[in-house]
């Protein structure tokens, strides 16, 4: 009769928890996909809310943490069913018998899972009657706010000269017609004075720009669409531009043309990251 002394693990022992093993993997990995998905969903609902502004979509800033949360869950279980098949493997080679113990990993993954759902549902459930009128104040933390003259200013991660880089290339990729860069830091010092980089971008598209000009001729006077990157004396890289929904104001624009122009948001953000 075999005893706990002389047991002797057979190879499908080891392939049962090599299988084991394989599966708290694929665990982890799903588990940081999904942080991934979740840590990025803020983002999609900014650019949801710059392609169709006429549409009320709310991000609540918390995606990103979210994410985080189960990214780094998806990495503990990678690292935790490491250790755990190395130690049942160690136990088989010795002789032992471990496959009537409890799951200690399966049992905290278990509970870490439970509590993130609670957390998950008690904020979904809190944040639910979220009136139409509310919509502004609720907004992602990182998207700018609309200063008093139309303007929005945020801040670039970049130079100047890689910023409008940036904006070349995402206008090049949008079929829109770069008409100029003015130089204004250039032509400063072609007159002998100083002044920190500074360059306009005059851009657009005659299939965007035609229909807003037929509805509004006036928005002639903002058109082509201009961004502006400036460095400050602090040497800080600015981008600004006019946002907009006070274009649409000014030029009273639909709006169903307001996203033609509502491009101005996306390239600026992008070109700041």
């Amino acid at each position: 009769m075999e005893t706990p002394e002389n047991y002797q693990a057979s190879p499908a022992d080891f392939l049962a928890v090599e299988r084991t093993f394989l599966a708290w993997i694929r665990t982890g990995l799903a588990l940081m996909a999904l942080g991934f998905v979740l840590a990025r969903f803020g983002l999609f609902l900014q650019e949801f809310n710059v392609v169709r502004p006429g549409t009320q979509v709310v991000s609540y800033g918390y995606s990103l943490w979210f994410g985080i949360v189960w990214i780094l869950l998806g990495v503990l279980v990678s690292a935790f069913s490491l250790s755990r098949y190395l130690r049942l493997v160690a136990q088989l080679k010795e002789g032992e018998r471990s496959f009537g113990n409890v799951s200690a990993l399966a049992v905290a993954i278990a509970i870490l899972l439970g509590v993130l759902g609670l957390a998950m549902s008690y904020y979904l459930l809190a944040t639910r009657h979220v009136s139409a009128q509310n919509l502004p104040a609720m907004k992602e933390a990182t998207m700018p706010a609309v200063s008093e003259n139309g303007m929005i200013q945020i801040a670039s991660q970049h130079s100047v000269r890689e910023t409008v880089a940036k904006l070349e290339s995402m206008l090049q990729a949008r079929n829109a017609k770069l008409f100029a860069i003015v130089d204004h830091s250039g032509e400063a010092e072609k007159a002998g004075l100083e002044m920190p980089d500074t360059k306009l971008l005059i851009f657009g598209n005659p299939k965007g720009g035609t229909p807003l000009m037929l509805a509004a001729p006036s928005v002639a006077l903002d058109l082509p669409l201009k961004i502006l990157v400036a460095e400050d004396t602090a040497g800080k890289v600015w981008i600004s531009y006019n946002a907009p929904s006070y274009l649409q104001q000014r030029h009273n624009l639909p709006a169903d043309l307001v996203p033609n122009i509502a491009v101005l948001e996306l390239l600026a953000a992008k070109a700041g990251e």
